[in-house]
């Protein structure tokens, strides 16, 4: 069957604007299975049409929920709603000075147009090993909020994974309504940073993402590492986190670090990335640099 023959047969009848979660949520029932959300779609209407997921009969857009196309402050959290666009987020001043390093994953996404309509929680809810506002989240210590029928729960990104373009969220009956983190404060900083092929297809080699905590003697009292594609789902790089913390923020700390995480991640050759020797290079590279520029923005919080 050619791709054209199969982008006709997903092609869907209807696509629905609901105003509320509970009406996209009543549109997902109706259907019973053959509607499915999409967000910005710059992804997912790509991967419809060529036949890449299974034919539904409608698409259900949450980018115009009331409410939801906002980002705010909420207790001890930055909140981001599931039509906020990469775009926004660059953006907000609250999220590029307290959450930097998402800021700098979801600016390497695609270009202008890509941002402009694409979205943070689809990025998620694509569960791609190599999604790069997945990547800052994940680093963040991110967590999503999933409403259904039962009602809405909040749980850990880390959680949501379950293989490559695979997710816990149940795209069929499910919204992904929220997103959040933990805003850094004085003595923490983040970071991150992407290699990618300078030309042709726009494929991080390798996605890094992380966030440290300092104390006045300079010793990381807390650290997340997160990378992708490393594996089948984005990493979180605990036992290097491990290393790091209660051990002062040097590069000789940040070399061992890197070489645990070497030891745990599954790097392989992609013909349409780079070989495993090269991208391990450029973690040894990079990792140290990263942790190095979020250390010293964790500084000046502490001055």
């Amino acid at each position: 069957m050619t791709v054209m023959a199969q982008a006709s047969i997903n092609r869907w009848q209807n696509y629905y604007t609901p105003a509320t979660v509970a009406e996209a949520l009543g549109i997902l029932a109706r259907h019973d299975g053959e509607a499915r959300v999409v967000g910005g779609g710059t992804d997912l209407l790509v991967e419809t049409r060529r036949g890449m997921h299974k034919p539904v009969t409608a698409m259900v857009d949450v980018t115009h929920i009331d409410g939801l196309g906002e980002i705010s402050l909420e207790g001890d959290y930055i909140v981001i709603g599931c039509g906020v666009t990469h775009s926004q987020i660059i953006r907000n001043e609250s999220i590029t000075e307290h959450g930097t390093c998402l800021a700098e994953s979801c600016g390497v996404i695609g270009g202008p147009q890509v941002r402009n309509v694409g979205t943070l929680a689809g990025n998620v809810a694509h569960a791609l090993p190599a999604g790069d506002g997945t990547i800052g989240l994940l680093a963040l210590g991110g967590e999503i909020e999933v409403t259904d029928a039962d009602g809405a729960r909040w749980m850990p990104l880390q959680e949501s994974f379950r293989g490559p373009g695979k997710s816990f969220v149940d795209r069929y009956r499910q919204v992904l309504t929220r997103l959040r983190f933990r805003p850094t404060g004085p003595g923490e900083g983040s970071a991150h940073h992407r290699v990618m092929r300078p030309q042709g297809l726009c494929l991080p080699i390798i996605s890094m993402g992380v966030r440290v905590a300092l104390d006045a003697a300079n010793v990381i009292s807390e650290a997340r590492i997160s990378m992708g594609p490393v594996g089948p789902v984005p990493h979180l790089a605990e036992p290097a986190m491990e290393v790091l913390v209660g051990g002062p923020a040097t590069g000789s700390q940040f070399a061992k670090a890197t070489e645990v995480a070497l030891q745990t991640v599954k790097l392989r050759t992609s013909k349409y990335r780079a070989t495993r020797e090269y991208r391990e290079q450029m973690v040894r590279t990079f990792l140290p640099v990263i942790l190095e520029r979020a250390v010293a923005r964790a500084r000046r919080g502490l001055s």
